[in-house]
This record gives structure tokens, sequence and C-alpha cells, in this order.
């Protein structure tokens, strides 16, 4: 079973309640969740979003310039 990506209309993230982007990470076959405004990016582990602020992962510039693309 893939990742549903319909679930994006109804999530958003914990800590702004913003929109979330389903990204590939680069360099690598894992997939996250990422809030733009927050520069965090959100784990999938068993195709289920891990949308807890501890364990999210902040982004730096390089890789929010490549989010935007």
């Amino acid at each position: 079973m893939a990742f549903d990506k319909k679930i994006l209309n109804i999530i958003a993230c914990p800590v702004c309640k913003g929109e979330l982007t389903y990204i590939l990470v680069e360099g690598q076959s894992e997939k996250e969740l990422v809030c733009k405004f927050d520069r965090l990016a959100y784990g999938i582990k068993d195709n289920i979003p891990v949308l807890l602020e501890d364990t999210a992962r902040e982004l730096s510039l390089e890789e929010m310039e490549s989010v935007r693309k």
C-alpha cells in the first residue's frame, strides 16, 4: 500500500496549521511532508505521516530551494 496523497486535503502542519507538501527527499528513496512556512519536514513511516513536532527535521535553505522547484 502506498501513501494516499488525498490525505493532504485534510491534514496540516501541527505547528502552524498550514499546508503540507509531499516530496521525495533528494538523494534518498524516502518521502516526507514539508511545511514551507516553518521549514519543517515530517517523516512517513509505513505510509503513515508522523506529524509530531519533536520528530520533525528542520530544513536548510538549500533544501527549501529544492522544495520550491
